[in-house]
């Protein structure tokens, strides 16, 4: 989405006159105000950081609601290619939307590369492009983009950049989003996706007929106690 050098100058303005505070608590309140359990766990949190993961929440959960509250995927991938120029003017020391204002303040106290940033996107895109994975490996790529990004971006915020606690919060986060999936299959389903790999499902004579029937039968049981074995390796791995 381009915008005209006059709307980029009004923009440039306000975000100039914007008190610090209204971008912090817009996070604070996205924060607040969804469905997730995120609010509980944000009081354990040290206070020097709590604004900063209020900040990146935000990112998130908006990248989120532009990949799964339009319904339409090609509007998805519209709102989220918008949402990565605003990432990149972010990292240009030009942010304009007052997520990516509150964000650039994290970002400069804490040094964080755009990377994770740019990964959930792609992952988000990734969604609106592909519904099924054959194999588990072919899963394992989507969450290295879609979950492993969070984990390291709290790395940073604690200053932790070492590679051995990257790939230990590397298994948590793929093992948590594995169980997202297993938990929400049929939620999943009624978006359109199967997290489950197709590979699985043929091993065990699941089919996707009986997944949309909402069936759970002998060999969904053992497809379940299958995929929850290996979810269980990676939180014992971090």
């Amino acid at each position: 989405m381009q915008i005209s050098a006059r709307a980029a100058n009004d923009i440039e303005a306000i975000r100039t006159l914007l008190p610090p505070e209204v971008p912090e608590r817009l996070c604070r309140k996205l924060t607040g105000t969804h469905y997730e359990n995120f609010t509980v766990g944000s009081v354990l949190l040290p206070r020097t950081i709590r604004q900063d993961v209020y900040n990146i929440y935000a990112y998130c959960r908006i990248c989120d609601d532009l990949a799964d509250e339009t319904n339409d995927p090609q509007l998805s991938i519209r709102l989220l290619e918008w949402w990565r120029e605003e990432l990149n003017l972010c990292y240009q020391g030009k942010p304009q939307h007052p997520i990516f204002v509150a964000l650039s303040r994290t970002v400069e106290r804490h040094d964080i590369p755009k990377q994770p940033f740019e990964d959930l996107i792609t992952a988000f895109l990734q969604d609106q492009r592909i519904t099924r994975y054959q194999t588990f490996n072919d899963l394992l790529g989507y969450c290295a983009n879609s979950a492993n990004p969070v984990g390291r971006l709290f790395l940073h915020l604690l200053g932790y950049r070492d590679e051995v606690r990257q790939k230990l919060a590397d298994s948590i986060c793929t093992a948590l989003q594995l169980t997202n999936f297993w938990q929400d299959v049929a939620v999943d389903y009624s978006k359109g996706r199967i997290y489950i790999p197709l590979e699985d499902m043929d091993r065990f004579g699941y089919t996707e007929n009986e997944l949309s029937n909402h069936i759970v039968n002998a060999s969904f049981v053992r497809l379940m106690r299958f995929e929850i074995a290996r979810t269980r390796e990676f939180f014992e791995q971090g």
